[in-house]
């Protein structure tokens, strides 16, 4: 174990560099800095600089600045034969719908309350619920979210800045409905030139979707070209998106939606 020195926020101050954060060598590899608080403007300051925020009940406010950072490109989403299939039946099927940022308040917190594998708890703490639904209301942070019935049964919410989006979290009350979210907001991402969607963490499920680890340097990088642009002005469900993911909508509708 190495010993180290973490930087505490206090007020407005700032970010250390993230060059700084704790390496592989430490039990906390990627921590930045502790404190702070969650308000928009850091938590805006922080994604602008690739740093997230991520704790659990008991602990201090953490900041986070990983190396190697997990992205996901857009243009190398691998959406499989399988997957592709489950959307072509949930696009055809009456009842079925996606729809962007229709309740986002209520996937922050499905996401909150999300059973996660290796997990006890969770890191969405009340806090950090509240602070993202705040950002929402903002127009910063935007969900995408799978319905049936008038049910919503999955989705997934992130930041948006420029032309980034940071994914934060996901889930699905039905089979596969958080990936039919996620190649929703692929779809999205292509048509309006968002180029990569953070991911954070590195995992093996992620990876089978096509993302994949790159130096933080080059993620910082992107970020600082990707930022400085203009959003995308309307963040809304078009159907015609589709057709960026080579996607075929007349298939015959099934009995059984995901």
């Amino acid at each position: 174990m190495v010993a180290v020195q973490l930087a505490w926020l206090h007020g407005d101050t700032p970010f250390p560099p993230t060059c700084l954060a704790l390496g592989p060598e430490t039990d906390a590899p990627g921590l930045l800095a502790a404190g702070g608080d969650l308000s928009p403007a850091r938590l805006v300051d922080a994604y602008r600089h690739g740093i997230f925020p991520w704790y659990g009940e008991g602990q201090p406010l953490l900041w986070w600045s990983t190396d190697p950072r997990m992205v996901l490109p857009a243009a190398e989403f691998k959406l499989s034969r399988s997957l592709r299939k489950t959307l072509q039946r949930f696009l055809c099927t009456p009842g079925c719908e996606f729809r962007f940022d229709g309740d986002t308040p209520a996937v922050i917190a499905a996401c909150a309350g999300a059973p996660r594998e290796g997990q006890d708890g969770t890191w969405i703490v009340p806090e950090m619920v509240a602070a993202y639904v705040r950002l929402h209301r903002l127009g910063i942070v935007h969900s995408v979210e799978t319905w049936v019935d008038g049910q919503l049964v999955g989705g997934l919410y992130g930041v948006n800045l420029g032309r980034m989006f940071y994914g934060e979290s996901m889930f699905a009350r039905r089979t596969d409905a958080s990936k039919l979210a996620l190649a929703a907001l692929v779809a999205f991402c292509r048509v309006e030139g968002i180029a990569l969607i953070d991911c954070q963490q590195q995992t093996r499920h992620l990876a089978s979707l096509g993302a994949r680890a790159i130096p933080r340097e080059a993620f910082e990088a992107h970020l600082r070209v990707a930022v400085a642009q203009a959003a995308p002005r309307h963040w809304a469900y078009d159907s015609s998106s589709w057709k960026s993911l080579d996607l075929r909508l007349d298939e015959p509708a099934a009995d059984n939606p995901p």
